[in-house]
């Protein structure tokens, strides 16, 4: 067999610390190991995107878009990669397409070179404004299919949808399975069929949530697989991903050897050691996080679902309904069409399911976010709602069949008139785009530290010492 090296993208400095300690690893915290890790030879760095604006912003008291800068600063050699919800961007809703253009734009300038764009219901229509935005800034796209299982959502879906991305420009695809649903074997069918239908490179993502995920990576590895997302060991395994370390040695001396350096793999990893101590000992860092949760192949659901699930019911008092509400997902996510389950799609059938359960009746209370799914606010879901569901759902509504930005008016100079008083670089109507209050707190906080500096040197140059 010819020598196909796989290549690997680390996430500890993205995904891994989003899934095990809620986003919180500070700029500080990453700055004086990352140009060693610039020399490790990896594919690329996941560095931005997902939940590392918003946390940022709301909660570190950070400029996103300076995190970025500084990153880039020091990784000449290495792709810097972000994470990015199609016309979602980095926030909840759907935003205009001349947000969705200029953040792009800004992305790019400010460091981006590859962009993993995806959307919860895997409706091309929502990833092409932001793929057309990417390729006129010269950035590589990655398009991601969001990996579920369902009766609909079999080999054939995958390789139909990773068709379509390639003709829409994707420069390569990625297969972003968010709750570790897939399973070996499984992995290895559809990297295979994804191989022999496109041209373009294939990347795994997954995380280590049911306890297979180094085992689908051997697998989809041995089917083709060109990249996978590994996380240094400090921070990998439960919900993270699977460790990069031993997966580099488990392929040392094969066709598939990553050409990576354990050595400087364990002195980066040592780094980390210390901060995971710290984030245990503060409590950002939970235990249950890091077990095996078989639950999540059983059921389907994302094991953070799972939790949001136990604590709704806990509220209610209703802690006994846990399986009953476990059983009534699927025929939720039957009724809304076959949504994978990831953010906000997890949310919305989980709490409708919820509701469901308590209520003794099935959709007599409907929440906002049901009817918005029905009514296609969201997109085209995998498989069309019934008329007379629809008509449960929403009576007389006209659900929209357009793509759901096309009645979006452009919103960007609105925005920007919202948030002049703030702005100090051009990024910064897009942080107030996306989190209004939390950027404008932001900007309070930064304007009140810039003062304080200010007026500190203005107090120096006011004395006069003596000669």
């Amino acid at each position: 067999m010819a020598n196909k090296s796989v290549k690997i993208t680390e996430t500890i400095l993205r995904d891994a610390h989003q899934s095990l300690i809620a986003t919180r690893m500070t700029t500080d915290e990453m700055l004086p190991i990352v140009e060693k890790m610039d020399k490790v030879g990896y594919h690329s760095l996941e560095a931005w995107g997902g939940a590392t604006f918003d946390a940022c912003l709301r909660f570190l008291n950070e400029d996103p878009w300076e995190r970025l800068r500084k990153i880039k600063s020091k990784t000449p050699n290495t792709k810097l990669q972000m994470l990015f919800r199609g016309q979602n961007i980095l926030g909840y809703r759907h935003y205009a397409d001349d947000v969705v253009e200029y953040f792009v734009q800004k992305s790019i300038a400010n460091g981006i070179d590859i962009i993993r764009i995806f959307d919860a219901l895997n409706d091309v229509r929502n990833l092409q404004t932001a793929i057309n935005a990417t390729k006129k800034e010269g950035g590589h796209v990655q398009a991601a299919i969001s990996y579920t299982i369902s009766p609909v959502h079999n080999i054939e879906f995958f390789v139909k949808l990773a068709k379509e991305y390639e003709n829409c420009g994707a420069d390569s695809i990625c297969i972003k399975d968010m709750a570790g649903l897939l399973i070996p074997y499984e992995a290895e069918k559809l990297v295979k069929e994804l191989k022999k239908n496109v041209k373009v490179p294939i990347q795994l993502h997954t995380h280590y949530t049911s306890g297979v995920a180094s085992m689908t990576y051997l697998k989809a590895i041995e089917a083709g697989v060109d990249i996978v997302d590994c996380a240094l060991s400090p921070l990998s395994m439960g919900t993270s991903q699977p460790a990069t370390e031993p997966l580099v040695k488990a392929l040392e001396g094969t066709a598939y050897d990553t050409g990576i350096n354990l050595d400087a793999l364990t002195e980066i990893a040592d780094y980390f050691k210390p901060l995971r101590e710290e984030y245990l000992s503060s409590g950002l860092l939970n235990t249950k996080v890091l077990g095996v949760d078989i639950n999540t192949l059983k059921y389907q659901v994302p094991g953070g679902m799972l939790s949001n699930l136990v604590s709704q019911l806990k509220q209610q008092n209703a802690e006994d309904k846990f399986e009953e509400v476990l059983k009534e997902i699927p025929r939720v996510r039957e009724d809304l069409g076959w949504l994978p389950l990831v953010t906000p799609t997890s949310q919305i059938v989980g709490t409708q399911a919820v509701l469901n359960v308590l209520m003794g009746e099935r959709y007599k209370m409907v929440t906002k976010e049901t009817k918005g799914i029905v009514k296609g606010e969201y997109g085209r879901t995998p498989v069309k709602i019934s008329d007379e569901f629809t008509k449960k759902i929403i009576g007389d509504e006209k659900p929209i069949t357009c793509r759901p930005a096309d009645l979006i008016k452009p919103e960007l100079d609105t925005i920007r008139e919202k948030c002049k008083e703030y702005i100090e670089q051009d990024e910064d109507v897009l942080s107030y785009a996306l989190f209004d209050q939390v950027a404008e707190k932001y900007f309070e906080q930064r304007r009140a530290a810039k003062y304080k500096v200010d007026a500190s040197l203005a107090d120096m140059t006011d004395k006069t010492y003596p000669v």
